[in-house]
């Protein structure tokens, strides 16, 4: 188990495991009593994640064995063929993206890397972007503009990387870009949030025709840990800010920012993968065959629209 709130499953659990062993020794009959226990695991469990607060679905989001924008490229599309590079100055690993096939379809795929380990974590800069990144990205778009490609973006990020050397490049500049840029496209553009959507990192990926999230993914303008440093002068208030932020996949669909919540496996996506790639290809096919109807003047209004409303209340 990864998450102190999973601790009643993890004892019921080994509870199971000390009376398999017990009554294997034994040669005991306890299957009544094992089979009871399981009972108690799954109605613990089906408790636990009906009712996850805000700040333990942030802890599932950043959890190290959630898939990967790697992973659901390899496993939703065909013949990805990965570019680099943003022709200025640099690759930036911690943002992938290329062509590849989607139900005989070419489109451009492009998400944030994190890390699958340490090592690969700081290969990928804990998958926050340099400058270098987001213009690789909006290179990928462009391109995918001109050939006439739905882009779709894979974003999980704490945000984009705040170090001196990408502020000299340009940081700032990069992200505005891209969302100026990203407003215009003529193309579909669909973003789907599949960990952590964090501050103008994500947004740089993010605007879009049709914004979707994974069950247990947060998008925010900041972390709960900044917000609590900010608004509380203690970042240990973590959990208070998480659940005033409204950061959840329920939150922002309320409000109008998400377009659909894709379901996860309790617990997670890392506990049943193929679920979550099956989930996301229905996403994913419904949203292109309706954004395919619409001319790309069409597209920029629909999007413009979309972003328009957020935001706007009626007492």
């Amino acid at each position: 188990m990864a998450f102190d709130f999973e601790k009643p499953i993890t004892e019921l659990e080994n509870k199971i495991k000390e009376l398999e062993k017990y009554a294997h020794k034994n040669k005991l009959d306890l299957k009544t009593e094992i089979s009871f226990l399981e009972k108690k695991v799954k109605d613990k469990k089906a408790e636990i994640y009906s009712d996850l607060t805000p700040w333990q679905r942030v802890e599932i989001a950043r959890y190290i064995k959630r898939p990967t924008a790697k992973e659901y490229i390899a496993a939703l599309f065909e013949d990805f063929v990965e570019l680099k590079g943003d022709r200025l100055y640099s690759d930036d690993n911690a943002i992938i993206g290329g062509i590849a096939m989607f139900k005989g379809r070419p489109v451009t795929v492009i998400g944030n890397q994190r890390g699958m380990d340490t090592k690969d974590n700081i290969a990928r800069n804990f998958g926050m972007a340099h400058p270098d990144g987001y213009r690789k990205a909006l290179r990928l778009m462009k391109q995918a503009e001109k050939f006439k490609r739905p882009v779709i973006c894979f974003i999980d990020t704490k945000g984009a990387y705040p170090g001196k050397a990408a502020e000299e490049r340009g940081q700032s500049e990069s992200i505005a870009r891209n969302l100026v840029e990203m407003a215009g496209l003529t193309v579909p553009v669909i973003s789907i949030v599949i960990g952590e959507g964090g501050s103008g990192g994500a947004l740089a990926l993010g605007v879009c025709n049709k914004l979707y999230m994974l069950e247990n993914s947060t998008y925010s303008v900041i972390s709960p840990e900044g917000a609590a440093s900010i608004l509380f002068k203690d970042a240990s208030l973590k959990e208070i800010a998480a659940e005033s932020l409204k950061i959840t996949a329920d939150d922002l669909l309320e409000l109008g920012v998400s377009d659909g919540t894709i379901s996860e496996p309790a617990g997670g996506a890392h506990q049943d993968k193929t679920f979550v790639f099956n989930e996301i290809e229905t996403v994913l096919v419904d949203a292109l065959g309706d954004l395919r109807k619409l001319n790309g003047d069409e597209l920029v209004e629909q999007r413009y629209e979309k972003y328009m409303a957020i935001g706007q209340y009626e007492e």
